[in-house]
This record gives structure tokens, sequence and C-alpha cells, in this order.
């Protein structure tokens, strides 16, 4: 029985009546446990509980988050909360002198004029400027959130002693190009840019011109910021762009440098263009994460700067999470920007951090702060705003796009939005440009992912209507560049929020395509008209009875419709913060509609995630590969953090990490288990295999190391009977290792045939068939039955791109192989030698990463860039079709498995998460009532997600 609350000391203080305030309202709420509403809140027991000690006023936000967890008013409280500070002369926030500075920047990059704040990048700067000595063209490059851009700006840009010009490609690369040098050599953009668009080289003698009154020394250096903009604006100039950038450097009377600033998910793009190649060879300056020193540099200096202390404890909190991560550095600098506002006296302390909600959550907070205080209409304006800043990755994750005002309406709500944004520091806003303050918003705010996530090829037919408005208008509104045919059909049928100014464009296409049409053809049309208006006036007349008869029906049917669906959403986002709420909220929304989005909601809200409390330790970079034991009692995932970690699934809502971690030197990205459970092959970027004896997980062991290959090793396999092992390597070939007794594993032989990088291999259930896909676009069966003389049987050709993923069913018939160009493939291998097309799936956004089969075999399992599961209904391959959607992850699913019950799903994400699912609907919803039914959803929060509705908690009323 849970002790009792300690009596309020005597008197009649602010203190003492706010604290009173509060224990009343967790006494009408039911009077739940502490323990209960920190489950709810995310604050620790201590903290509520001392919130209502009467002691000292809580935080705001402690406030909130135990006003929340016994379904209090909110806005109510915060009022209460503000009377009681102005009372105790107790601020939340620290006021802000008159031309006092933030000391740090939030999610905006450091600027120029900020360089006397930025501090822990000092030896990477030196390094910058040593390579820019040596060579004429250098590109800086690492990881979104690395802190690229501040580096560039606030640590280059001020260090060098030349002429300097920085901007950002932005969609029109040489347009932007033609500005700055007008700027720096005089003259007009638009002369500048036809001289540009001429001839790339101009841009070489502009610079040249400019210094010839200079000493032969003095030299300008370009520094473009953001270049994987170069890719993602759809520019149509970038050829031009960086020809122009690549022969300014290497001319041989050259007078410029040239610093590029590249995120690294965009190498490969880079290395498409020859020019680029060339002077990249040995140019580039890989940002990585933050030292710990440079990370007690970064905290620590701009706040001594300011006069303030940063507390002990907030240090190595700060460092502990951060180290390591290599996008952490704006998640730092916004959270640790919020603890600033929320200092006391002169101190940064670890209260205030936790307040804001840690890394992560105070970017979200932020960010649900600011939505929460807005109008419905306002909120419609922000998913459009938010949504049109946001590039969707083709291969590559979202990043952010910069846009100007006029793709907006000049509405009253768009100014407040925009405004307010600003404010807090979502948006960054430059006279008519707008842009998200740091990609990490993307990643770490739900709301915004699930506004990406819910209808991507509508988000991508928005964009190329903005693009075609834009096209349209700078051409005169020329006919000519109207929407026709095909394209003006996609845009009608598709969910889209047009501007005003794309609607102008819509309705001149459509009233284009109408003349068009007429031409010719007067007379027959005059005829369908009177013949069509007929039709329709009849169909109006008979359509009108209906209507008066199930007006009400369909307009229940509706509400019901967009209410289940609200509701299946809202549950996803709350599956992590509010699990029990989110449950119930989902088996009410597949009861008022049982649809297949509802069944799809069910099965991502009841999914757990690894590690699944706060507490427990986790990778701290992308999943990239997982597997479970043969017994299912285990699972390991593999990780970009060149870890490997083992799971106890003995509760599977509650999985326990082992204490052990199994070292890499690099990433890794295979992992696999022998037949009997006992060893653990796992591969890597190191080019070896490691194999490791786990038959102790609490004390896995290393027993060899496999070397051999000459590049990346992708995957791993192991044969059924456990004497052999198969790994694909970028070095284009399959190696087969004998593991019958992995102490003295070694090299049975080669499989060479594959033109480009091997990824996937997979053996058949007879083992005597073994699988390989390829960056070939094909994938190659293999006679594996003698390992030291294996044979080539079929090739599987049919994608158009690279395979990533392939898989071979139990029965060995079917082999399923996913491909970057987003589609599954189905092929009967019944006969290998002469395998055969059985159907192709389609229906993920981007490139499918992973597939598995269910031990049955009447399932498929594949995982994707567009951050979803896809579950496929194959029992007869010929007539596949799809069965549930999974959405959870924040980032690409990189790998799929099944248990090898059927039981549970397990995916990993480059979101730094791995998850179960439970892949039937009936066993997720009576497992929503038997672990998630408490606390019951109230009667009020059934009006909030359910308005309308009758109330019928889902799990009873408890």
């Amino acid at each position: 029985m849970p002790r009792g609350e300690r009596p309020l000391d005597a008197g009649d203080g602010p203190l003492l009546r706010f604290a009173a305030r509060l224990r009343e309202l967790r006494h009408k709420a039911g009077s739940p446990a502490y323990r209960q509403m920190a489950e709810r809140a995310h604050y620790s027991v201590s903290t509520l509980s001392e919130a209502a000690a009467g002691r000292r006023l809580p935080t705001l936000a402690v406030t909130l988050a135990y006003v929340c967890a016994c379904d209090g008013d909110p806005l109510e409280w915060e009022r209460i909360w503000r009377e009681t500070a102005a009372e105790t002369d107790v601020p939340e926030q620290s006021p802000v002198g008159p031309g006092q500075r933030a000391p740090y920047a939030g999610l905006a990059a450091f600027r120029t004029q900020d360089a006397e704040w930025f501090f822990g990048r000092e030896r990477l700067v030196d390094q910058v400027l040593q390579r820019l000595r040596e060579q004429r063209f250098v590109m800086v490059i690492g990881a979104s959130g690395s802190g690229k851009s501040s580096l560039l700006r606030a640590g280059l840009v001020p260090a060098l002693e030349q002429r300097t010009v920085v901007f950002t490609p932005g969609p029109r690369p040489l347009e932007e190009c033609a500005i700055h040098i007008a700027a720096l050599a005089g003259g007009t953009p638009g002369r500048w840019y036809e001289e540009l668009s001429a001839d790339p080289a101009n841009l070489h003698r502009a610079l040249r011109q400019t210094l010839a009154a200079e000493p032969p020394e003095s030299e300008v250096v370009l520094v473009v910021d953001q270049f994987e903009e170069t890719f993602t604006q759809g520019a149509a100039e970038d050829a031009a762009f960086i020809r122009a950038l690549v022969t300014a450097a290497r001319a041989p009377n050259s007078r410029c440098r040239v610093v590029l600033g590249v995120r690294a998910d965009f190498y490969a793009h880079c290395t498409r263009h020859s020019d680029l190649v060339e002077v990249l060879r040995d140019a580039q300056v890989p940002v990585g994460p933050m030292s710990l020193e440079e990370l007690r540099c970064a905290i620590v200096q701009p706040a001594v700067r300011s006069g303030l202390t940063v507390e002990g404890a907030l240090l190595a909190t700060l460092t502990a999470q951060a180290q390591g991560r290599p996008g952490v550095l704006p998640l730092l600098s916004h959270a640790l920007l919020e603890t600033w506002r929320r200092r006391r006296g002169n101190a940064l302390t670890l209260d205030g951090f936790r307040a804001t909600g840690g890394l992560e959550g105070a970017l979200a907070r932020t960010a649900e702060t600011f939505y929460d205080g807005l109008t419905t209409a306002q909120r419609n304006v922000v998913r459009q705003v938010f949504t049109r800043l946001t590039a969707l990755g083709e291969g590559t994750e979202d990043t952010r796009r910069r846009m100007t005002t006029t793709e907006l309406d000049p509405t009253p709500d768009v100014r407040v939005v925009l405004d307010r944004a600003a404010a807090a520091r979502l948006l960054l806003l430059d006279q008519d440009r707008i842009e998200l303050a740091h990609e990490a918003l993307i990643r770490c705010w739900p709301r915004l992912h699930q506004w990406l996530t819910q209808d991507r090829e509508a988000l991508r037919i928005q964009r190329r209507l903005t693009e075609a408005t834009d096209l349209w208008e700078s051409l005169g509104r020329d006919p000519g560049a109207l929407y026709r045919g095909a394209t003006l059909t996609m845009a009608h049928n598709a969910a889209l929020s047009p501007s005003r100014r794309e609607q102008a464009f819509l309705r001149a296409s459509v009233e284009a395509a109408a003349i068009e049409a007429a031409r010719g053809q007067r007379r027959t049309r005059r005829t369908r008209q009177l013949a069509t208006l007929l039709a329709v006036l009849l169909v109006a007349a008979v359509g009108a009875v209906a209507v008066a008869v199930r007006a009400q029906e369909q307009l229940t049917r509706q509400r019901d419709t967009a209410l289940a669906r609200e509701s299946s959403d809202q549950a996803v986002a709350l599956r992590t913060t509010r699990p029990a709420l989110a449950a119930q909220l989902s088996l009410a929304a597949l009861r008022l509609v049982p649809g297949a989005a509802e069944q799809d909601g069910l099965m991502s809200a009841m999914s757990v995630a690894l590690p699944n409390s706060p507490g427990r330790a986790g990778h701290t970079q992308a999943v990239s590969s997982v597997a479970f034991r043969p017994d299912g009692g285990w699972v390991a995932t593999g990780s970009f953090d060149h870890t490997v970690r083992l799971w106890d699934l003995g509760d599977s809502l509650h999985p326990v990490p082992v204490p052990a971690v199994l070292h890499h030197p690099d990433i890794v990205t295979g992992v696999a288990f022998s037949p009997d459970g006992r060893f653990l092959a796992t591969a890597g970027r190191d080019r070896t295999v490691r194999l490791w004896d786990v038959a102790d997980v609490r004390r896995p062991v290393l027993v060899r190391t496999l070397a051999g290959h000459r590049d990346i090793v992708f995957s791993v396999a192991f044969s059924p009977d456990g004497r052999m092992l198969a790994s694909g390597s970028y070095d284009h070939t399959v190696r087969l290792w004998n593991v019958a007794d992995p102490s003295r594993a070694r090299l049975l032989s080669a499989l060479t045939g594959h033109r480009l990088n091997v990824k996937p291999v997979a053996f058949s259930p007879d083992g005597r068939l073994l699988a390989s896909g390829s960056d070939d676009h094909t994938v190659r069966l293999w006679d594996v039955t003698d390992g030291r003389h294996p044979r080539p049987l079929g090739v599987l050709a049919g994608h158009r791109d690279f395979v990533d993923a392939v898989a071979i069913s139990p029965d060995g018939r079917t082999l399923a192989s996913g491909s970057d160009d987003r589609t599954i493939r189905l092929w009967n291998v019944a006969d290998p030698r002469h395998p055969a097309g059985l159907k192709t799936l389609t229906g993920h956004a981007d490139v499918v990463t992973s597939v598995a089969f269910s031990p049955d075999g009447r399932l498929l399992l594949s995982g994707s860039n567009d951050r979803t599961a896809r579950l496929w209904d194959v029992t007869d391959p010929r007539r596949a079709h799809p069965r549930h959607v999974l959405t959870g992850h924040l980032g690409a699913v990189d790998a799929v498995a099944f248990s090898p019950d059927g039981r549970l799903l397990f995916t990993g994400s480059a979101d730094h998460t791995a998850q179960l699912w439970q892949p039937d609907v009936a066993h997720a919803a009576a497992l929503a009532c038997s672990v998630r039914a408490h606390p019951t959803i109230t009667e009020k929060q059934w009006r909030t997600y359910l308005p309308g509705v009758a109330y019928r908690p889902p799990c009873g009323h408890g």
C-alpha cells in the first residue's frame, strides 16, 4: 500500500494555497499514485510530489505535467501558476534585460556576427584553414545537425584574411551566385546571370576582374553552405553552377578558393558530377561528433562569456547524452537556450534542463506549445507552411527547403503563424524568405513527421505544382506552361491545399484544357453538352431524393470515419508518452470504424520500442540490422554506433537489454544467429565478419574474426545446418565460410558474377540454394551443396535499381526481393535454373530496405526508407496483396524480422530504435485491454478526441 502524503505545513501563504489546490485536483482525479502520474507526466515521482509539498513553487512545465496527469485544465492552471508566481516573485523564466543576448543559438546556425559565442570547434576550424591553404577546393561534409553551417559561418569566415562570399544555393543556384557576384563586382544580377548561363567560366573572369587592382596574393573565398540544396530543390542549373565553381577554383590563373558545406547523405549526389569527383578526391574535411572536451567547451564557454555558471550535474548530463551523436548539436543548443530561459539567478541548472523535456523533448515541447497556442484555422496554416518547407527525400532523409512568402496567401492567419513560429525559433524569416530553423525539427517533432508520412505522394504533387506555378508566372502566365492531360488530372485528384496563386494556375489549366478540347468539335460539343445537361439534371433530381433520405446516415458515417482516422493518428503519436490512452484511442477508433487504416493504427499504437524507458541503455545511432535467436527469447540489434546489443524478450512488452555490449571497430551492417542459437555472426564496415559465442548471452565471447573481403561486408547468413556462413560484400563477391567449428572457421570459396556491390544473402530452407542481391539490379541463385565448389544457377532480372533485400519462403519455392526502385518482386524459384516472376508489389514511397517471410510463409514483412513497415498476404504469391501498414518510426526502417513462432515482428530504424509489433489485429486488441487499460480513458478525454460520439470506453469503465 503506498505511503500517505505528508501533511502541509500550517499557514496560509501563496505557496501553501497553491500546493493545497494541486492536492485537491489529485483527490478529484481519484488520488492516483505518484508512480502512475509519473508514467503519464514523464517527470519523476519525487519531482511531482515536491510540486505539491508547498515548500517552493514548481516550474510551469512541471505544474502543467502534474495537472494533465490528473486530467485538469491546463489553461486554468497556467493562470493560477502565473498569479502565484506574481505573489511569490518567482518567474518561470529569467527575464532578458535590455541589450542582453542569449548565449546559445538554439536551432539556428551561428552566424558570422556570432563568432565570439562559437566554441568547441577550434581544432576543426584549423583543419579546414590548413586544407584551404593547400588546395583551392574543399568540401566540409557531415551529418545533418553536426554543425557544418556554424563551423563555416562563425568559425571559418572570421578566421579568413581574404574576402569572402557566403551563400546557400537555393532553388536556383546560378541566380543566387549571380546576385552575390553583382554585390562584389558591381553590375546587375540579371547581367551576371546571363553571363554565367552563357559560359560558367565567367565566374572565374568576374572574380579576377574584381581583384585586378589588388595585390597578386589577394583572393576571394566562395563559401557555399548547404550545398545539398543544389540537388534537393529540383534545380535545372546545377550542372552549370558546379562547372562555374570548379572552373573558378581550378583555372591556371585562379584567384579564388571554394569551400562547400555538404550533408553526408548527399555525398553520392556529388559523385554523379565528374567535375566534382575530380576536385574532391583529397579535399574532404569530415565533421564528426564533438569530443567530450569540445562539448564541455561548447556548453560552458558561452555561459561564462555571459557571466553565468553551468551546474556540474547539468554539464555531466548533457555531455553524457550528447557524446558520440553526430546530429545532436542543434538539439543540444536548443535545450541549452530553453534551459537558459529557465535559469535560476546566474546559474543554468539540471532542474531547468529537465523542465524543458530533455534534448529531443525540448524541441518537441517548444513546437507543441507553439501549435497549441493557435486557433484551428491557424493550425491548418501551420501544416501547409511546415510541409512546404520540407523537401521529401529520394533515397535520403527528408531535408528542409527555403521558400518565399509568395507561396503563401497573404492572410492575417499566415502572418500570425510566421511571426509566432519565428518568435519560437522554429522558423527563420529573412525579408521574403522562409525556412525551418533546422532539419532537427523534421526528426524530432512527431506532429510534423505525421504530416509528412500521411500522404507523401500528395506532398510531392504539391511541390511540383508550386514549381509549375512559379514557372508560369515567371513566363508572364504563358498558356504553354499550364498543366495538361494526366498531370492536370493527378493534381486535381490529390489531396492538396493550394495557395491562391496555385488555384489560379489550376483554374487556368482547366480553362486552357477546355478551350483546346473545344477546337474543331464545337457542334459535337453542343450536342454532347445538351445531353450531358439533361443527364445531370436527371441524376440531380434522382440524387436529391436519395440524399434527402440518407443525409443523416451519410453525415454520421462521414463524421465517424474522420474521427476514427484522426484518433488512430493521435494514438500513434501518443504511444510512447501515454501508452494507455494511445491503446484505448486506437481500439475505440477501430470499433467506431472497423477499417484497414484503423487496424493499422491499433497495431502501430501497440508497438514497443527498444529501449522502452528513458533509463534503459540503447543505441545512439541507426539500428541497421535485427535478428531473433531461434528460441525466440532473445533478439540482437546491430547499429551504426559500432555495437551489437542483446535483448531479453521474456516479457515482450518490457524487453530488457543485456549489460554486455558487443563492440565492432566500425558500423555494424548485419547480424545473424546460428540455427542452434549458440553463435552470433556480425558484419561490419571494417570489412570483417565476427563470430561470437552467445551461449551465455550475458557474457558473450568473441570466437573468431573472419578477414578476406576487400570492402564493406553488408550481410551475413547461416546455412540451416549451421555448418556454413555466407557473407555479401561491396567487393562484388559472396564468400562462403566453413563454421562447423567457429573457433577454426575458414574460407571455403568466393562467388563472383555480380558486377557491383553485393548486399543481401539468403539460404533456402534445405541449405542447397543461396540467393544474393546486388547493386547491379539482379538477384543471383547459386547451388552451394558443395561449399568448396559452388555453381551459378539462375539470374533474376527485372528490378530497375539496386537490390537491397532478399528472402526465401519456408517452403523454398518463393523468393522476395526489395529494391531502390520502391518495389518488391516475388519469384518462383522451385526450379532455380529457370526462375520466373510471379508478382510485383507496390506501395512503399521510398527504397525497400528489407524483407522477411513469416514462419508459415503466408505473410511477408517489408521495411522502407519511407519510415513504414508493411505486411503483405502472400498465401498465393500470384495474388499477393497488402494487409497492414505499420507507422511510428521517425526514420527509415532499415531491418525487419519475424519471431520464430510468428507472433512478433521486429524492426530496426534510422531513428536509433528497434520496435516489436503484434502482427495479428485480434491479439493486439486483446493485449490493449489486458495490459494498457489503466487508467481508463476518461469522459473528458473521450470528448476531446471523439466529440459527438457516445462515451463507450473500449476496455470498460474500470
